[in-house]
C-alpha cells in the first residue's frame, strides 16, 4: 500500500491499473491448466476494484497412466497443485552487485512434471512389437509428429 495524504492506495506489481484485460497467470498445457485474473468492481463496494482469479481446468477423456503408452489403464484420478502449476523453471538474468547471474525462481525444477495429455511442445514416442516374415521386432513410433520433426 502507497501512503498519499493519509490515505491507502492498494499497489499491484504487475498490472496496469486502467487495464480491463484479463492477464494469463498460468497456461500449463501439460496439465490442460489456465489461470487468469483480472480487477472487477467489489460487491460490496462497486468503487473499489478487488483482484479476480479465474482457474480452468480441462480433465482430458480417456487419458492414460503413462500418455507414452497406449495400452496403459485409463487415469482416474489427477493432481492439481497450485506450487506446482505456477512453478517458472526457465532461468531468467538478475543483476547483482553489477554482474548478471542466472537464477531460477522455482526450486523444484528436478521434479519430473506429470503430464495428463501431451504438451504440444514436447516430443513422445513409445515402442511396438512389429512382426515381419515371422521376424519380430520392436519398432520406436512418434506420439507427436509435429513437434518430433523438424519443418
Amino acid at each position: 500500500f502507497l501512503l498519499d495524504s493519509g490515505t491507502a492506495y492498494p499497489v499491484f506489481a504487475g498490472y496496469p491499473q486502467d487495464s480491463d484485460d484479463e492477464h494469463v497467470l498460468v497456461n500449463n498445457k501439460c496439465q490442460c491448466v489456465t489461470v487468469t485474473s483480472k480487477f472487477v468492481p467489489s460487491k460490496e463496494n462497486p468503487q473499489e476494484e478487488i483482484l479476480q482469479r479465474n482457474i480452468r481446468i480441462l480433465v482430458p477423456l480417456k487419458a492414460r497412466e503413462n500418455i507414452s503408452d497406449p495400452l496403459s489403464p485409463l487415469r482416474t484420478t489427477f493432481v492439481y497443485r497450485m506450487s506446482e502449476l505456477c512453478r517458472k523453471c526457465d532461468p531468467i538474468e538478475i543483476e547483482l552487485g553489477g554482474e548478471i547471474y542466472k537464477a531460477q525462481q522455482s526450486s523444484s525444477c528436478n521434479e519430473p512434471e506429470t503430464c495428463y495429455t501431451y504438451d504440444r511442445d514436447k516430443c513422445y514416442t513409445t515402442t511396438f512389437p512389429y512382426s515381419y516374415h515371422g521376424e519380430t521386432k520392436h519398432v520406436q513410433a512418434v506420439l507427436t509428429p509435429a513437434s518430433c520433426y523438424a519443418d
